[in-house]
């Protein structure tokens, strides 16, 4: 007793150190110096076997409080009449044993020990395509989604009424076997059970010892207003049902918002193109827009010109996650007239004669760019 090493210094840990913290410097140490990686090596196998004595007493709670107050007399009064798992041979101390302890949570086994274990089911998704009115204003579908549900004759268990499940010879009932592979053993679901750690010998007619049956739901999604492309709607245990009387899935919407024949929405905000006649753009006027919530009035200046944005603030989106609300910008496009008489067409010409030699006053534009284009010809002349 006199020998030993403080079990604090051998982990090299402090001495109020938390579990996780004895955890991940036993697990340094028994990788470092156990047996299998240091053949015939006494000295490692030496220190494998004090920190892995130090680690099980540490890591009870009831040894180390002993530990703590009375030192390695007080381990061994505590262990008496039930052998010190501290002091025995490095037979009890194999690669299993380690990776049950320290490394079961990297592998899978996570104390999860023993059959009857309840596995979650399916998440599922469903692609919901809303118009853009049902996208801005919410509203509530009736959607059927196909499923795994639990068998209503078994009640999910999968063995026929009257009849219980035996114990899986496979893996003993745990739902887990074990390989060795050189220096590591692997732990993973049994292939027999399938991780259960029972067998139906007699299974349900219903659903075959399944447990779960295919079936169709009608479920009601409520869309909540604002929602766009991309965003995600979900329904907390609507997927499959679990195995062993598991939790249920949930079941996640994706909403897909159609194309509108008038707006297009960017975020918050709706475009639309509105198309204005030539003397409504030179002398101005009043028209009617369509917005979600109805009609407007745009007063268009006069000289407008073909591209210019209309602001309408507070006539686009409401944000699903904010009370924020966008705008609707009307872009006007100044439209060329098509189909015109010879009258019309008289006029027409009779108006751009009493333009001619005035472009400046009547095409500030046209004037810019044609300006601009002889400067481009007579630099290259100059150049040349």
């Amino acid at each position: 007793m006199a020998n030993k090493r403080d079990y604090y210094e051998v982990l090299g840990v402090a001495r109020g150190a938390p579990e996780a913290d004895l955890k991940k410097a036993y697990r340094r140490l028994a990788m470092k110096f156990h047996p299998d990686r240091n053949p015939d090596d006494k000295n490692s196998e030496a220190k494998f076997k004090e920190a892995k004595e130090a680690y099980d007493v540490l890591s009870d709670e009831r040894k180390r409080a002993a530990y703590d107050q009375f030192g390695h007399a007080g381990v061994d009064a505590t262990a008496a009449g039930r052998g010190n798992a501290g002091q025995q041979g490095f037979g009890g101390a194999g690669l299993g044993d380690i990776f049950d302890s320290v490394f079961g949570d990297i592998f899978g086994a996570g104390g999860q020990r023993g059959g009857d274990r309840a596995f979650r089911g399916s998440d599922l998704r469903y692609d919901l395509e809303l118009s853009l009115e049902e996208a801005v204003g919410g509203t509530t579908i009736k959607i059927r989604v196909p499923r795994l549900v639990r068998c209503h004759v078994c009640n999910g268990s999968g063995a026929k009424a009257g009849s219980t499940p035996i114990k899986c010879t496979t893996c003993s009932g745990h739902g887990q076997v074990r390989m060795q592979q050189g220096f590591f053993t692997v732990q993973q679901t049994c292939p027999q059970c399938r991780g259960s750690g029972k067998i139906i010998s007699d299974p349900c007619s219903n659903c075959r010892g399944q447990g779960r049956v295919r079936d169709t739901r009608t479920i009601s999604v409520k869309v909540p207003p604002g929602v766009d492309t991309g965003d995600r709607i979900r329904l907390g245990g609507e997927g499959e049902a679990g195995e062993n009387s598991g939790q249920s899935g949930d079941l996640f919407v994706h909403v897909n918002v159609k194309d509108h024949g008038i707006f297009q929405r960017d975020g918050v905000n709706l475009h639309c193109d509105v198309p204005i006649s030539i003397s409504t753009a030179a002398l101005g006027g009043e028209l009617e827009v369509p917005t979600l919530e109805g009609r407007v009035k745009l007063k268009i200046p006069p000289e407008t010109q073909s591209g210019k944005l209309f602001r309408l603030r507070g006539k686009g989106v409401r944000s699903v996650r904010t009370s924020n609300k966008g705008d609707l910008l009307c872009r006007v496009v100044v439209e060329t007239p098509v189909n015109l008489t010879r009258r019309q067409r008289e006029l027409l010409k009779e108006l751009e004669d009493s333009m001619q030699g005035k472009e400046g006053d009547h095409r500030p534009q046209g004037t810019t760019w044609f300006e601009g284009v002889k400067k481009f010809f007579d630099n290259m002349g100059a150049g040349g």
